[in-house]
C-alpha cells in the first residue's frame, strides 16, 4: 500500500535546498502504483507535482497539493541491428548512470551530455543539453501515463515538438502526463562524435585516443571545473537558457564585443550566444548578494548562499534579466521551473 505523507519537508528534495513544504507526499516505484495513485477519489482533484531529484526547479512557497516522486528503475533493450540499438530507460533511474552504462557498452551518442543532474523522466521535459548535443537526437518515444484518465501514452519524438530547452511536456502538456520511461536509439558502430562544441576538443587532447568513453570523461572534466557542487553550493544547474538572437544583432554586438562567443544554430539566419557570457560582462559575478549570487566557475549558475527563500532567489534573477536588457537589449529566459503553487 502507498504511503502518502503529509505536510512534507521539501528542502532534501530540491538542490536549491529551499524551504517549502508539500500537503502531500508520495514515491512511486512502478507503473501500477502510479495506477493505483490515479484511481483514489481521494486526490482525483488535487494539483499534483512530479518530481524526480528536484534539480532543476524553484519553489516559491509551499505546494498545496501532491507530490509525485519518480523512482521506477530499470533499463531494457527494445530492439538491435548491427549498427544501432534502441534502449528504454525507467523515469526513476539518474541520467548519468544512465550514460555511463551506455559509454561502458560502446552504445554512443548521449555522452556530451554526461553529468547533467536529474533523473531520464525529466530529460525530454526540458529537452537537454550541452555541448552541441540534446537529448532530442537520440530520442525515440516518451511513455507516459495521463493523470486524468490513467491511461498510457507512447509520444513519438516528432509528437514531442522539440526545441531548445522545451517540448509540449513543459508548455500545452505540462502537468498533464507522468513520463514513465524514455526511448533513445544510440549508434554501436561508427560514432559520430560531437567534439567542436565549447572545449571538448582542446580538453580531449589530454587523451591519446577519441571516443565516446574519453568524450565522456572530457565533459566530466569541464562539468566539474565550472560547475558548483549541489551539496556544499545549492543551485540548480542553469539558470538562464542561452539567448538565439539574429544574425543582424549578433553582428552588431560582436562588433562591440569581439571576444562574444557564439553558435550556430539550426536557423541560418539567428545565432545563439552565452548567456554566462553576456551576466559576467554585465559585472555580476563581481556583484553577490548577501544571499544569492553568480557562481563564480560558471555565471549561469546562481548559488544559494545563505539559505534565501524561492522569492528571493527569483527576484535576484530577475534583478539580471533587467540588467541584460538594459546592458544589450537581450532578454535572458530563465530555464528553471518555477513552482508558484500555494
Amino acid at each position: 500500500m502507498l504511503e502518502i505523507k503529509q505536510n512534507f519537508d521539501l528542502q532534501k528534495y530540491n538542490t536549491f535546498q529551499v524551504k517549502a513544504n508539500a500537503k502531500y507526499f508520495v514515491s512511486i516505484s512502478s507503473d501500477q502504483e502510479l495506477l493505483d495513485l490515479l484511481r483514489d477519489k481521494k486526490y482525483k482533484s488535487t494539483a499534483k507535482l512530479i518530481l524526480g531529484e528536484g534539480s532543476n526547479m524553484l519553489f516559491i512557497n509551499n505546494f498545496d497539493g501532491l507530490i509525485i516522486h519518480t523512482q521506477q528503475k530499470g533499463i531494457v533493450i527494445e530492439s538491435e541491428t548491427e549498427s544501432d540499438i534502441v534502449v528504454r530507460a525507467s523515469a526513476g533511474e539518474n541520467w548519468d548512470n544512465l550514460i555511463a552504462y551506455c559509454v561502458q557498452k560502446n552504445w554512443g551518442g548521449l555522452e556530451n551530455l554526461s553529468l547533467i543532474p536529474g533523473l531520464v523522466g525529466s530529460s525530454p521535459v526540458q529537452n537537454i543539453g550541452a555541448y552541441g548535443v540534446e537529448a532530442k537526437d537520440c530520442i525515440t518515444s516518451v511513455h507516459a501515463i495521463e493523470l486524468k484518465t490513467g491511461k498510457k501514452r507512447i509520444f513519438s519524438n516528432e509528437e514531442c515538438n522539440f526545441s531548445y530547452r522545451s517540448s509540449i511536456f513543459k508548455y500545452s502538456e505540462k502537468g498533464k502526463f507522468v513520463i514513465t520511461a524514455v526511448s533513445f536509439r544510440l549508434s554501436k558502430v561508427n560514432h559520430s562524435l560531437k567534439i567542436n562544441y565549447g572545449a571538448i576538443e582542446k580538453t580531449l587532447s589530454q587523451y591519446e585516443n577519441k571516443n565516446i568513453s574519453t568524450v565522456r570523461q572530457a565533459v566530466i572534466q569541464i562539468r566539474q571545473s565550472k560547475l558548483a557542487d549541489t551539496e556544499e553550493h545549492p543551485n540548480a544547474g542553469s539558470f538562464f537558457k542561452n539567448p538565439v538572437i539574429t544574425n543582424k544583432k549578433a553582428e552588431k554586438l560582436s562588433g562591440k564585443y569581439p571576444d562574444l562567443p557564439s553558435y550556430p544554430t539550426h536557423d541560418r539566419t539567428k545565432i545563439k550566444i552565452a548567456a554566462g557570457w553576456l551576466i559576467e560582462k554585465a559585472g555580476w559575478k563581481d556583484n553577490p548578494s548577501e544571499k544569492v549570487c553568480v557562481h563564480h566557475g560558471q555565471a549561469l549558475v546562481l548559488i544559494n548562499t545563505k539559505q534565501a527563500n524561492g522569492e528571493e532567489i527569483l527576484e535576484f534573477a530577475k534583478k539580471i534579466q533587467a540588467d541584460i536588457s538594459t546592458k544589450f537589449d537581450i532578454f535572458l529566459d530563465i530555464e528553471v521551473n518555477i513552482i508558484h503553487t500555494k
